[in-house]
């Protein structure tokens, strides 16, 4: 997901550090969620390395491929609220805003093509050169989730970008999670031919390059179309959205030996997903705002 919860279905991510598939498919987490987030995300924003290596410390003496989720696992998605893991779970994704599950494999949501809706600000103040922009000078938005696109047009707004969203994946590293989702891969659908598959291959690389030295395992969000460049950009595991309700669960699991964990919003997509690959893939059924457990609305169901 997209913060809210973010993506192809679903969610998050915040803000930048200044001086942070068909639409209804895609996710965020509740917007008090995010700006909570947003605004504790700031707070803990420090000066980046300027060549975008990994801040402060120089992990590149982990494993050069970090570990990757278990197969076949019991997941909780909680990008919209942290829990105690529901008995069985054993990977479980939240915002990077959030601290990971103990004892638990634990996956870094972070929205790194996109700013989140109360962020826009702050990116056009300090770095209006890399949110993408139409001719008029106006901001290029993902409607669905009020989102301004990052402009990963070319090399240089790509590295500068690298470097902020950087040190987020960074932070997940430095709170202990073993691996981070990038969200909104596919921002170059909703560019108006602004941005190309190329763009973002590229930007992704740099991301997962920078998990990887940050001891981090990297996860391709959605973007089934992309699959086939997953060498060149670097992913280790991909998560999902409703990969059972649109028959796309197949080809992730294909691309990535079963290494695939896949959010469900709805009890048909649910019971598709474990009728055809329940007995291999990790699959949980989510309420769309992905709620904590204990709110109005909460679901959690798995195979």
């Amino acid at each position: 997901m997209h913060s809210l919860a973010m993506h192809s279905p679903a969610t998050r991510s915040r803000t930048p550090c200044s001086p942070a598939s068909p639409p209804a498919r895609r996710r965020r987490v509740p917007a008090i969620v995010a700006v909570l987030l947003t605004v504790a995300a700031i707070a803990g924003c420090g000066a980046g390395p300027r060549d975008g290596a990994p801040g402060g410390r120089d992990r590149a003496s982990k494993a050069a491929r970090p570990a990757p989720p278990p197969v076949h696992a019991g997941f909780d998605y909680q990008i919209g609220g942290a829990y105690p893991p529901p008995e069985g779970v054993r990977v479980v994704s939240r915002d990077r805003g959030q601290s990971p599950a103990s004892g638990h494999y634990n996956i870094c949501y972070v929205n790194g093509f996109q700013a989140q809706p109360d962020a826009l600000d702050r990116w056009q103040r300090h770095h209006p050169e890399l949110v993408l922009h139409t001719r008029g000078g106006k901001p290029v938005m993902d409607t669905d989730w009020n989102e301004a696109l990052l402009d990963t047009s070319t090399a240089a707004r790509r590295k500068a970008l690298a470097r902020i969203v950087g040190r987020w994946i960074d932070g997940c590293a430095e709170k202990g999670f073993q691996a981070v989702e990038l969200d909104n891969l596919d921002s170059y659908e909703r560019s108006g031919g602004r941005l190309t598959e190329a763009d973002n291959v590229a930007f992704a690389a740099l991301l997962t390059r920078r998990a990887h030295r940050s001891g981090l395992a990297a996860g391709q969000k959605n973007a089934g179309e992309l699959l086939a460049r997953r060498t060149t950009m670097g992913f280790d595991f991909a998560v999902t959205e409703e990969c059972g309700q649109y028959k796309e669960c197949g080809q992730y699991a294909k691309a990535y030996g079963d290494r695939v964990l896949d959010v469900e919003y709805t009890a048909k997509g649910l019971a598709a997903a474990c009728r055809t690959w329940g007995k291999r893939l990790s699959i949980v059924g989510r309420d769309l705002d992905v709620r904590p457990e204990g709110e109005d609305g909460y679901v959690h169901e798995r195979c």
